[in-house]
């Protein structure tokens, strides 16, 4: 008795807070002329009607630090007219590859600012040294990269209260950028990792990135200028729009938070815009890989999507890490939810990987920000879905309406997850999931339960907390969105 009447309290604490939350984001996005982002589009189109599309793009999607580092590796090493990189963090020290020819970050940068202007334009840290990366350590770093070096590096300390510039980009000759969710930087993790996640070290790490070439790479060069003029007081030339280079179409999305920049003073939510407006349509599947997941804005199309399913075969499917680094009881909550709203019907299956070897056994850390819907929409870039990303981070994300890199870039990742190759999950996705998916989680997550070793990466999410554990972030939204 005593324990039903926890519960009921415990919801309906959930259920008040998170609708506090709600609440607070409309009339902040209403303040703002971005409050339609959060309604339901009536157009039906997939695009954001809030970022330019453009049409014309090569995109290559880079899954895993091996390859993605690899590939801005040689770009960086090829640059002919200048190297431009924006990102959370990053430490003089890291090599992009490995291997006897890898080199540091800070003589890599060094040996091309010798003939190519090289820009580097970094978070400056908290104000208060309650997490890493601190200010002293990247004032370090800093000096580090320009120390006898032509390198510029900046430090970008207009972050709001308790955030911070998130996103991680790369942009080369103005022509080739790289956006995803890969810092150049050891800290927190090892991001040299390969589709097969072998142990090494405590932690592995599952990322992903994606390479663009054509006229989408202007925005990402556009924003990076936008930025580092107003950090440097050093205004970059107009940025020209590249030629044609492949036949995708592309929308460059962000998280500008309002009042940080003159160059958007209202702010720009169109990564909120898109997840919301693509989630909602879909009618198939969603398929979401994610550091966080406990917006309740995006939760409440997911559970709309559940509790009204297109479809008998309509399925969500998560990729999430066991231990986010700051939300493990924030995003079971939001689970807690989901599979209220699930009911048992089998439509929804929460998933995280390890690294397995023989004996060897380790973590991997799910930091790629991907998601796949319907296999016509796919968004890869920096955004967690958390308060943090989607209103008070800088963030970028690249979308693409193109249906054969979306379905590509599915199979791509669930042959890595699945252990299998991908003739033999080329299927309708529901049987995937119900036959592949779902049976092989079970029983790693039935192996842990008795104690015993796991035989795949693959396993059920770990148990669901109450929903007075997922107020952690919600609450911290109301403190430190203001």
């Amino acid at each position: 008795m005593a324990s039903g009447w926890f519960d009921r309290l415990d919801e309906r604490a959930g259920d008040l807070i998170e609708a506090q939350l709600r609440w607070y984001h409309r009339r902040r996005l209403r303040r703002l002329g971005w409050d339609t982002s959060l309604d339901e589009a009536t157009d039906g189109r997939w695009w954001s009607g809030r970022a330019r599309v453009r049409g014309a793009n090569q995109v290559d999607v880079l899954i895993d630090g091996a390859e993605a580092l690899a590939a801005m590796d040689a770009a960086i090493q090829g640059a002919r007219e200048s190297v431009h990189i924006a990102g959370w963090h990053a430490s003089p020290d890291f090599e992009l590859t490995r291997g006897p020819d890898a080199v540091p970050l800070r003589d890599l940068l060094a040996d091309v600012a010798e003939r190519v202007p090289v820009r580097l334009l970094l978070w400056a840290g908290p104000p208060i040294p309650a997490f890493q990366p601190t200010r002293r350590m990247v004032s370090q770093a800093r000096a580090e990269f320009i120390r006898d070096s032509r390198v510029q590096c900046a430090l970008d300390n207009r972050e709001r209260t308790l955030h911070c510039h998130h996103e991680k980009i790369v942009i080369i000759d103005g022509t080739v950028a790289f956006v995803g969710g890969i810092d150049f930087t050891a800290l927190q993790g090892d991001r040299h990792d390969e589709p097969v996640h072998p142990p090494r070290g405590p932690l592995g790490w599952h990322d992903a990135a994606v390479r663009l070439q054509g006229p989408a790479v202007a925005d990402v060069a556009d924003h990076f200028g936008q930025r580092w003029g107003e950090v440097t007081g050093d205004q970059l030339p107009p940025v020209e729009e590249p030629s044609p280079a492949g036949d995708s179409e592309v929308q460059v999305l962000r998280t500008v938070p309002e009042g940080t920049y003159d160059f958007a003073p209202r702010g720009e939510f169109t990564i909120l815009d898109a997840y919301l407006r693509a989630l909602r349509l879909a009618e198939r599947f969603i398929y979401l890989e994610n550091q966080f997941l406990w917006s309740p804005e995006v939760v409440d199309v997911l559970t709309d999507r559940l509790t009204n399913p297109p479809t008998d075969d309509f399925r969500i499917l998560l990729l999430l890490p066991t231990k986010p680094s700051n939300g493990a009881d924030t995003t079971r909550g939001q689970l807690g939810r989901l599979m209220d709203a699930d009911g048992g019907a089998g439509r929804l299956l929460a998933t995280t990987i390890s690294a397995n070897g023989g004996d060897e056994q380790a973590s991997v850390y799910v930091h790629a920000k991907v998601g796949v819907i319907d296999d016509r929409w796919l968004t890869i870039g920096s955004a967690n879905l958390n308060e943090h990303s989607l209103f008070n981070d800088t963030e970028m994300n690249v979308a693409t309406c193109d249906p054969a890199l979306a379905r590509e870039t599915r199979l791509r990742l669930w042959s890595e997850h699945t252990e299998r190759p991908i003739e033999a999950i080329d299927q309708e996705p529901c049987r995937v999931i119900d036959e592949v998916w779902r049976p092989t989680a079970q029983e790693q997550a039935r192996r842990d339960q008795a104690g015993l070793e796991r035989t795949h990466r693959l396993t059920l999410l770990p148990s669901v907390s109450r929903r007075t554990h997922r107020l952690e972030g919600p609450m911290r939204g109301l403190l430190v969105d203001g």
